[in-house]
C-alpha cells in the first residue's frame, strides 16, 4: 500500500478523518459524475466510470446520490458543473515528491489553493513534468488476510490480471493493469473471495524514506493542507513512513 493510502487509513481507524466523511463523498460523487460526462453514464461501457462507482459503495456512498449524479452526468437531472482535471506536481520537505489531481470548474482557485498548501507548510510548487514521471497509473485492489492465502487469489485472478500480490498483517495489496480493476475484482468475488476496495491509482517507482517524526509531520502536514482544498480530488506521493511512525504522529 502506498503511504498516503496507509496515512489515510490509520487516520480513519482513529476516527480523525470522521468529520470530513461528507467532503469524501463529494469528491466521489464528483469523480463519478465527471467520469459519467468523459465516457458515458452506463458502468457497464465506462470502465472508469465502473471502478469509480465501485470506489464510492466501496466507502458507503448511498445508492441515492451515486444515481443522482448518473442522471445528472446523462441530462436526466439539471445542474452538475463541468469538471476539468488538472494535475499539479511539487515537493514536500525531505525531498519528497508530490502529484496533485484536481478536478475543477475553477483553475484559477485550485491553482491558488494548491499553491497555499504547498507554501504555508515548507513545500514548493515545481514545473509541469517534474515528478510526474516518478508515478504509474496502476490498479491496485485489496483484500482482507482472514481466511484468504496468497494461492486462492493466483488461482482465482491470474487469468483476470493479477501482476503482483503482497501481504502484511490484516490484507494482501494486488496490483494489476488500471483497465483490468474491474474485471479482476469480479473473477476475484465470483471465487467467494471479499475484496475490500479498488482503484485506479498512481504508484510511485522511487520511494523516499523518512526515519524520523520531526520530518513525517513535515510532509503529513502538506498532505493534509491538500486533503483540505476543496479541488483537489487525488494526492499521489513517495514518501515511504514506517507504520509505527505513521501511528505515533497520527
Amino acid at each position: 500500500m502506498s503511504g498516503h493510502s496507509k496515512w489515510s487509513t490509520i487516520k480513519r481507524k482513529k476516527g480523525a478523518a470522521d468529520a470530513k466523511r461528507g467532503k469524501l463523498f463529494a469528491r466521489l460523487i464528483k469523480a463519478i459524475e465527471a467520469a459519467a460526462r468523459e465516457g458515458g453514464a452506463d458502468p457497464d461501457a465506462n470502465p472508469t466510470l465502473a471502478t469509480m462507482v465501485q470506489k464510492a459503495k466501496d466507502a458507503s456512498v448511498p445508492k441515492d446520490n451515486i444515481q443522482r449524479a448518473l442522471d445528472r452526468a446523462s441530462g436526466k437531472e439539471g445542474g452538475g458543473a463541468q469538471w476539468e482535471t488538472v494535475f499539479y506536481e511539487g515537493y514536500a520537505p525531505g525531498g519528497v515528491a508530490v502529484y496533485v489531481e484536481c478536478l475543477t470548474d475553477n483553475r484559477n482557485r485550485a491553482a491558488a489553493d494548491v499553491r497555499a498548501a504547498f507554501t504555508k507548510h515548507g513545500g514548493s510548487l515545481a514545473e509541469p513534468g517534474a515528478v510526474n514521471y516518478l508515478f504509474t497509473r496502476t490498479g491496485v485492489l485489496t483484500v482482507p488476510a482472514d481466511g484468504t492465502s496468497e494461492d486462492d487469489l493466483l488461482v482465482a485472478g491470474l487469468e483476470a490480471g493479477i501482476e503482483d500480490v503482497t501481504a502484511d498483517d490484516e490484507q494482501f495489496t494486488i496490483t494489476c493493469a488500471p483497465e483490468d480493476v474491474n474485471g479482476l475484482r469480479k473473477a476475484l468475488e465470483s471465487a467467494g473471495i471479499t475484496v475490500s476496495s479498488s482503484d485506479s491509482t498512481m504508484l510511485p517507482s522511487v520511494n523516499v524514506p523518512i526515519t524520523d517524526e520531526d520530518s513525517a509531520k513535515k510532509v503529513l502536514r502538506i498532505i493534509d493542507a491538500l486533503e483540505d482544498a476543496d479541488d483537489v480530488q487525488e494526492i499521489y506521493a513517495n514518501y515511504d513512513i514506517a507504520d509505527d511512525l505513521l501511528e505515533a504522529v497520527a
